[in-house]
């Protein structure tokens, strides 16, 4: 199969404007999260719609799209990249695999585990999850940050939701994390490329209004989502704050 990794990336970001360029063990983060996808994939494009990000991905020499600031999401933002990329090919990939820009520890197991999804015909859309643990905590399950993911038997996805899922009735909630295995989701995505177009066409449903979830409205229009699982911890950046800790991260790493 062929893959394509599209990374969506935005200056104007509110908590943190500018996120994209800014230093992370003096490289910037969207060089490190295009190495690390890079590791991978042969086919690595940046989608922006900023020319600081444009110039600064074409200094170090990777591949980028301008696009519109007007973009609901990053996957319409990743759609919008795809058509351009295959304009000026000529041809097609099978899947467009999205990953964010603030992501600059993603893992090659990662991206692995979601590409191997698609072994599966059926998957239309994959994703990523990570088991809760129990040094993790009860609020870090309860955080309305930190979308669920309930698994069906063929490891496909039956609801995400911010509450926490499922319910573990006539059970003391301090033990929920030991009596069951939750998981946490991963904001990783990939997509038969036929699918992209479709689901970026479809109008906002009832419970991706309820949530603040575009993968509810995925689901609610009949795709399948086939969910990868990583043992691996993501350290995403949101804030200044997330910056800091992820450079303690890095020392750590090396």
């Amino acid at each position: 199969m062929k893959f394509l990794a599209v990374i969506p990336a935005r200056y104007a970001s509110t908590r943190f404007p500018g996120k994209p360029l800014a230093l992370l063990g003096g490289k910037p983060v969207i060089r490190r999260v295009c190495e690390q996808v890079a590791s991978v994939l042969d086919h690595v494009v940046v989608a922006t719609d900023d020319e600081r990000i444009r110039d600064e991905v074409l200094a170090f020499g990777g591949r980028v799209e301008m696009t519109s600031p007007d973009h609901r999401s990053g996957t319409d933002r990743c759609r919008e990249a795809y058509d351009k990329v295959c304009k000026k090919e000529g041809r097609e990939y099978d899947v467009v695999i999205n990953v964010q820009g603030d992501e600059p520890f993603i893992r090659p197991s990662q991206l692995e585990s979601v590409m191997h999804c698609f072994d599966d015909p059926a998957t239309d859309i994959a994703t990523l999850v990570k088991p809760f643990s129990e040094s993790d905590g009860i609020a870090a399950l309860e955080n309305p940050n930190s979308p669920k993911v309930v698994l069906d038997a063929q490891s496909r996805a039956l609801y995400f939701s911010r509450s926490v899922i499922p319910f573990l009735r006539g059970v003391p909630r301090e033990e929920w994390l030991a009596r069951h295995t939750f998981y946490k989701h991963i904001g990783l995505y990939a997509f038969r490329s036929e699918v992209l177009r479709a689901v970026t066409a479809l109008p906002q449903s009832p419970l991706e209004l309820a949530e603040s979830l575009e993968q509810l409205r995925w689901l609610e229009n009949g795709y399948r989502i086939g969910v990868g699982i990583s043992q691996v911890e993501t350290v995403g950046i949101d804030t200044p704050d997330d910056l800091a800790r992820a450079e303690e991260f890095l020392r750590s790493e090396k």
